[in-house]
């Protein structure tokens, strides 16, 4: 049966999306980290705290914080994840509220547990960037390392001009000319595939996937091994922004198109799962990806996973916000956060990453807890027709 509508006296948390926006979204890591452990404290939650050896740009101490909510030995769990990529953690960790201050922690089906895992990259959540402290995206550190790694050519033909050394107009023209030839001469898929499905060559670059599995890989296997190890069936949903229209989330599933765990997810959650493989997703293939590393490290589980990704202003800004920040990182001053270029270039990539609007923090509540109704109802044996 579907879970119950939310009701007046559910806290802070009501039917309608605008009454949670304040109370749910933060406007920084500290804040976010805040919120999300009195909201699991307030519910009852089981909370576990993963210090991240590093600390946050103002001094503050980072973790991962890990809550369970539901029976110990639950055999179904949905999982929910914020902050894959540190800079979407804002928009991740506002839904991850919202669920622990409505109505499912005390109404979970019979055997059903949830398990939330807050800002798994607590160092790129608190310093404004999309990846890790090693410049990886955690989105394709999923790989075996003791495996060759994934060549990307693309990339390899593009990279400086993916990573300019100077943000002057004159040197960025000259950079963009050549991707834009890049893109007459083999596509625009292609072009796509060389900028962000993965590289494991250049250490400051763009979509680097890294040389061995991060903290924030190893400390994720570890919340899986020790909270879900037991269960039999696993929802997960991996909060992610950027890509496909404003304020809509699209559940994207990158399984080989027909497998066992596309038909779940397609059974869970309807005919809006979106397939990379099949060139239906506003993503494309990628190689590391946390979802295969998720299911290794479940590999006794069924499961069903999507990447519930909301977008917000459009590939072309994205590109040049990340271009900026790897810039920043790598000639910049990303320390001085009084410096004016540091100031701008972290704003861009925030916003881009969680606009500053309540239109769009309302869109994504409403969809978030409907994606995650329809998982507990799968976990459930319910399908949503």
């Amino acid at each position: 049966m579907p879970l119950a509508a939310r009701d007046s006296d559910t806290a802070t948390s009501e039917a309608d999306p605008a009454d949670a926006v304040d109370a749910c979204f933060a406007r920084g890591y500290e804040e976010a980290r805040e919120k999300f452990l009195r909201a699991a404290q307030r519910c009852g939650a089981q909370v576990r705290q993963w210090p991240h050896p590093l600390k946050g740009p103002r001094g503050e101490a980072l973790a991962t914080d890990s809550a369970w909510v539901g029976a110990a030995d639950a055999s179904r769990v949905l999982v929910v994840i914020s902050g894959t990529h540190g800079a979407e953690g804002l928009a991740g960790s506002g839904p991850q509220v919202d669920l622990l201050l409505g109505p499912v922690p005390a109404r979970l089906p019979a055997d059903t547990a949830v398990l939330l895992m807050h800002a798994v990259n607590p160092h790129g959540f608190a310093w404004g960037r999309r990846v890790t402290e090693e410049n990886v995206d955690l989105n394709r550190n999923w790989i075996d390392f003791s495996q060759p790694l994934p060549a990307n050519p693309g990339y390899e033909e593009l990279r400086e001009h993916y990573n300019p050394r100077s943000l002057d107009a004159e040197t960025l023209a000259r950079h963009e000319a050549a991707i834009e030839a890049y893109r007459r001469r083999h596509g625009v898929h292609a072009e796509r595939v060389a900028r962000s499905t993965g590289q494991y060559t250049d250490p400051h670059g763009i979509f680097y996937g890294g040389a061995a599995p991060t903290w924030a890989r190893r400390t994720s296997e570890a919340i899986l091994s020790e909270c879900a190890g037991r269960a039999r069936t696993v929802a997960i949903v991996d909060m992610h922004t950027g890509l496909g229209p404003y304020g809509y989330g699209e559940p994207i599933c990158n399984h080989a198109p027909g497998s066992e765990r596309v038909q779940r997810a397609r059974r869970w959650w309807g005919p809006s799962v979106t397939e990379p493989l099949l060139g239906t997703s506003s993503s494309q293939e990628k190689t590391g990806l946390t979802e295969f590393g998720y299911e290794r490290a479940l590999a006794h589980a069924d499961i069903a996973f999507v990447a519930l990704e909301f977008g917000t202003f459009g590939p072309p800004h994205g590109e040049l916000a990340l271009r900026d920040d790897a810039w920043l990182w790598r000639y910049g001053e990303p320390g001085d956060l009084s410096d004016p270029t540091t100031q701008r270039i972290r704003r861009a990539l925030m916003d881009y990453f969680c606009p500053p609007r309540d239109d769009w923090k309302e869109a994504v509540l409403w969809r978030s807890r409907q994606v995650y109704r329809q998982a507990l109802e799968g976990l459930a044996g319910g399908a949503a027709h």
